[in-house]
Parts: structure tokens; C-alpha cells; sequence
């Protein structure tokens, strides 16, 4: 029998923000300043969601904003040595569920049109492509695909959550993984 790893999805502090910012180094090359991170943090109308382990260790994050009835998921990274286990689909989850818990309607994203394998996994939530950002990345000159997902409010997307939640479990747990 191998032990797993306990891992915990909640939103994080200032406590996080040095590994806030490796992740973002690593994942997203510098997106956001610590200042901005800081600024996510103390805002209430934001949400920053860390995936971490007992010692503190941020596997991962995501941030949403609250924006009327929409959450705008503004960024999710996973450190590379833990991508491909999961850890994403669960931050992508929380992010859903912080989302629904403040009783917004609908989620929105960009994401780079060349991202695969975000982009299935965002479909693997009902995010469906509504439009394109020509240019969007100024780095690269890359379109975003502008993704969403409605009606998050409802009881039936309620008992989606449900069952992403054990399927996400049971699947982190076959990585060594305990959510």
C-alpha cells in the first residue's frame, strides 16, 4: 500500500506570494508583478485558489475575479514538475466552485488559441469558444480564444461539481495525491 500526499485547494495569503510569483516565472513568464499577486489577494471582488501541500508548498494556484454575474478565471499555472497529474483540473474545479458559491452566473477565459492542452481541459468543464482576441498576447502576437461557461448558478451544474469532485479525487489519488 503507498501513502499519498494530503493536499489542500483554498485561497492563500501574502504568506504564498514569493511562490506565487516562481510559479508565475516558471509557467507564464513574469504575467503578473508580486505587487499585483499582493493586489489579487486583498481584493475582495478576487479570488486566488492554491492547491498545497501540509508544508506549505504551493503545488499550483488560479485567480478568478467577480465581475457582476461572470467569473473571469484571470490565470491558472501549476508548477512543471507537478503538471500532467491533475493538479490543474482541480484548481480549475475550485475556481468553479468559489464561482458558484458567490452565486455567479457564468465563467469566461482567455486562453493562447496554440494551448491544447488547457483548452481541453477547460472543455472538459463545458467552456465552449465564443470568440478570439487577434493578437492578444503582445509577447508572441498569439490570437486568445475566448471561452465560457454558463449557467454555473444552476442546480444541475451544482450536481456536475459533485461528481467532477470525486472523479478529480479519485484520479489525484492514483498520483499519489490525497485532495
Amino acid at each position: 500500500m503507498s501513502l499519498s500526499t494530503r493536499i489542500y485547494l483554498s485561497e492563500i495569503n501574502q504568506k504564498f506570494l514569493a511562490q506565487l510569483k516562481a510559479i508565475d516565472c516558471a509557467c507564464l513568464g513574469n504575467f503578473w508583478s508580486l505587487e499585483a499577486y499582493q493586489q489579487e489577494i486583498d481584493n475582495p471582488s478576487s479570488c486566488v485558489l492554491g492547491l498545497t501541500t501540509e508544508n506549505y508548498e504551493l503545488l499550483g494556484f488560479g485567480c478568478l475575479w467577480s465581475v457582476l454575474e461572470e467569473a473571469h478565471i484571470t490565470v491558472l499555472a501549476v508548477r512543471p514538475e507537478y503538471q500532467g497529474q491533475g493538479l490543474g483540473k482541480a484548481i480549475v474545479w475550485g475556481l468553479l466552485k468559489k464561482s458558484r458559491d458567490r452565486q455567479l452566473e457564468w465563467a469566461t477565459l482567455e486562453v493562447r488559441a496554440s494551448n491544447y492542452v488547457a483548452i481541453g481541459l477547460y472543455d472538459s468543464f463545458g467552456f465552449k469558444e465564443i470568440g478570439r482576441r487577434t493578437n492578444y498576447y503582445e509577447a508572441t502576437g498569439e490570437d486568445a480564444l475566448i471561452l465560457w461557461c454558463k449557467n454555473i448558478h444552476t442546480p444541475e451544474f451544482g450536481l456536475l461539481l459533485e461528481q467532477w469532485h470525486e472523479a478529480i479525487s479519485i484520479n489525484l489519488l492514483t498520483k499519489g495525491w490525497n485532495l
